[in-house]
């Protein structure tokens, strides 16, 4: 039996437009890309089927590899059927802004990848909404801030025969309160290792990160950033939050590592100890700086405030800032630049002078990263651990992977711009 769902959506950032979509029973949507033999239970997804107000789903912005549907905020479970277990495997899927979902992969012997992905609004359901800044809201609504759900296929949709959505009724939600180094950003080649960490874990996780580009725990918790993951975090759900860098540039009356930002920290985990969910602390990771052959450290207060909240208040603490520092020092001091965004001019679009930043990482440097969350997690957190993805085993920062076999497409949005924060 079917049903039909009004949405209300805000389509490029200002026009507002109601689309009425037909799903089913249990709001499940099926696309088939080929028109033979199409389901019953199926919509036909044609090549040229741009997304429109009157369907709610479609190809986005002229492209056949990016497409968007209108749904509800919440967590959904995407299932892709391909025609091969080759095609499956060659790949890589990204989701919202350009958050990774599934990498391209030998591992699968199956026709079918899946994963869990979440979508969010700006609005709290107790009232307001999260202050977006201009970067968010223009020249249309970030990604993960819109009300569609998008997925980009890379290179294309070869071997891509259908597409079914469904919520989530059973997965848990990982949510990720943090800064720029942390974040989904919307512009290649910057990668946050948050945005990467979806890809590391089963369908049975979902990963919902509301880290942004500049913000520190006050601005976090002012711009009601945190609010909006009280609103919907359940029990048994895990926050993990990383900040520092720009709580560095605090500078409110005794601020602090020991001061403002201690106090901040236990503020968070109180709150969402109170929702009976599971804070995770992780110290800022480092940024690239070498003095005497060695990597320099300039975080080392706040990642002692960190777990020196950790011990104080039991709570599980990922020692990123020590992790970052043993993998730059494993790549050594030239090396190590290929983990950020060091770049020639005009490698990506609209980028007419290089690129020489040491804060922010490229795809592989957030890529090792989020491996060193993720073996965090494996020693620490055994519950949460179960869920990771069995191709990626124990990681030690001291041996990372090799930059040259880390190979993922870079997305449409290839503006260059720097974050927030910079």
């Amino acid at each position: 039996m079917s049903k039909t769902m009004t949405i209300t959506l805000m389509y490029f950032g200002s026009l507002l437009l109601t689309t009425t979509f037909a799903g089913n029973a249990k709001n499940e949507y099926r696309f088939m890309l080929s028109n033979k033999d199409i389901p019953a239970k199926y919509h036909a997804l044609e090549a040229d089927q741009s997304f429109s107000s009157k369907t709610g789903f479609g190809w986005l912005a002229d492209t056949k590899n990016q497409f968007g549907i209108a749904v509800p905020e919440g967590n959904y479970i995407v299932k892709l059927v391909f025609d091969s277990p080759e095609a499956a495997n060659a790949m890589t899927v990204k989701a919202e802004s350009r958050r990774l979902m599934l990498p391209s992969t030998s591992e699968s012997h199956s026709k079918v990848r899946t994963f869990a992905v979440n979508i969010r609004r700006p609005q709290i359901a107790s009232g307001g909404e999260v202050t977006l800044n201009d970067w968010e809201t223009t020249p249309s609504l970030i990604a993960h801030w819109d009300k569609l759900l998008t997925l980009e296929f890379l290179p294309d949709t070869s071997g891509l025969n259908a597409i079914e959505i469904e919520p989530a009724s059973n997965v848990t939600t990982v949510y990720i309160a943090g800064d720029s180094t942390v974040a989904d950003q919307r512009s290649e080649p910057y990668v946050g290792w948050g945005q990467v960490l979806p890809s590391l874990f089963s369908q049975r996780i979902s990963v919902a990160n509301h880290a942004e580009s500049g913000r520190a725990l006050f601005s976090f918790l002012e711009e009601q950033r945190f609010e909006k993951i009280l609103s919907t975090i359940q029990p048994g759900d895990y926050l993990l939050i990383q900040f520092g860098h720009n709580d560095q540039k605090d500078k409110r009356p005794g601020s602090g590592p020991y001061t403002t930002y201690t106090r901040e920290f236990i503020e968070y985990v109180n709150a969402t100890r109170e929702k009976s969910a599971i804070p995770v602390l992780i110290t800022p990771m480092e940024r690239r700086r070498w003095k005497n052959g060695k990597p320099g450290e300039t975080l080392t207060e706040y990642a002692d405030a960190v777990r020196q909240v950790g011990k104080e208040l039991n709570v599980p603490v990922i020692d990123l800032q020590a992790m970052s520092l043993d993998f730059y020092q494993a790549m050594g001091e030239e090396t190590s630049a290929k983990a950020f965004v060091h770049y020639p001019a005009h490698t990506f679009p609209d980028q007419p002078k290089r690129l020489k930043d040491n804060t922010h990482h490229n795809i592989y440097g957030a890529f090792q990263l989020a491996r060193c969350v993720a073996e965090g997690i494996r020693t620490q957190i055994p519950e949460l651990a179960q869920h990771l993805r069995s191709e990626y085993t124990s990681y030690s920062p001291s041996h990372p992977d090799d930059p040259v076999l880390l190979s993922i497409p870079s997305s449409i949005a290839s503006s260059a711009a720097k974050p927030e924060g910079n």
